[in-house]
């Protein structure tokens, strides 16, 4: 089960031109937004990465508008874990368990969470936030990080397991958003 305390949330290269490529862009740009509200209502810490931004573009509006006061760490490794900023901020955090959303499962999303695993985090991939250009690579990517222990949840699932209770403060904030 999720604990607030020890889970930092990871959104990876939701950009311009990978989004535009990606399948059912519109239904993952909302479970995104669902999922950053959601947490940000549980003061859940978050990081985001951005792929070589010169080419590929910024993050996208409807999700860079949810993000300011979130770090968003330029990269070029496609793992995260692979580049010496993202991986400081990711251990100075002091975090344990990482969920991830953003794109691509098969490439960024599937190499990072292997990367994480291996060094020892409880790594979740947020399923309905993620998301490749075709439904086979997004699929592969996820039965591929399943087969190697690594767990999967959904928007829903995360955020009811972080509040535990509807006696929680942010119980009232999150039935609004997911209405």
């Amino acid at each position: 089960m999720s604990d607030p305390g020890s889970t930092l949330f990871l959104l990876i290269d939701v950009q311009d031109r990978l989004y535009k490529a990606m399948h059912e862009k519109e239904k993952l740009a909302s479970s995104l937004g669902i999922l950053i509200r959601g947490l940000q209502l549980m003061g859940i810490p978050m990081i985001a990465t951005e792929q070589y931004p010169k080419g590929i573009g910024p993050t996208i509006p409807e999700i860079s508008g949810l993000l300011e006061s979130v770090p968003v760490l330029s990269k070029m490794s496609f793992s995260c874990w692979g580049d010496p900023g993202c991986r400081e901020a990711i251990s100075s955090s002091d975090r344990t368990r990482i969920l991830i959303a953003g794109i691509e499962a098969h490439v960024c999303v599937y190499q990072t969470a292997i990367d994480l695993a291996r060094s020892g985090y409880e790594v979740d991939i947020v399923a309905d936030a993620v998301s490749s250009r075709t439904p086979f690579n997004r699929d592969t990517g996820l039965a591929r990080m399943r087969d190697r222990g690594i767990g999967m949840t959904s928007v829903e699932i995360v955020l009811f397991e972080l509040m535990r209770t509807a006696e929680s403060e942010e119980f009232r904030g999150i039935s609004k958003i997911l209405k």
